[in-house]
């Protein structure tokens, strides 16, 4: 049990959890779980961390067949420039580690911003909180329970 499953339950969402065996020499988090789980790679979505003007984390979800624009990420957010984040400062904020970071039950609550493409899903499939571990939600409940700002965050 994972403290975004544990979020899940408490927001009493209807989720479900999919899991896989993760091949610890794959670095391709997200498109290794819609392969492995035989999902259209539009409807993965992965969990990316940015550092906004130097100082500020925020989260960033995006389709894992997808990369995150950094320039419109800064732009949705209201800031001047956006950076990925390190790795350690993601996994410290997040309390996850990288390749298992879910957008839901995180140490620290960031600023989210999901990408607009949600918009058309009737479900979608985020990190369960570690590798090999995928959660189906309505973009809408991810939505609300993250208090994502949904924006066009693609290249």
């Amino acid at each position: 049990m994972t403290p975004a499953i544990k979020a899940l339950e408490r927001a009493k969402v209807n989720f479900s959890v999919l899991s896989y065996e993760h091949d610890a020499r794959s670095a391709a988090y997200g498109e290794e779980a819609a392969e492995q789980l035989g999902l259209d790679a539009e409807s993965v979505f992965k969990t990316l961390l940015a550092n906004l003007d130097g100082h500020r984390l925020v989260v960033a979800i995006v389709p894992v067949s997808a990369k995150l624009d950094l320039k419109a990420l800064a732009r949705a957010a209201g800031a001047r420039k956006a950076s990925m984040a390190d790795p350690a400062d993601a996994e410290r904020a997040t309390g996850y580690i990288v390749g298992g970071i879910s957008p839901l039950g995180q140490k620290k609550r960031l600023a989210t911003f999901i990408d607009d493409s949600c918009q058309r899903l009737s479900q979608m499939h985020v990190s369960g909180g570690r590798r090999g571990l995928e959660i189906c939600l309505a973009p809408e409940d991810l939505v609300v329970l993250t208090r994502a700002t949904v924006a066009p965050l693609l290249r």
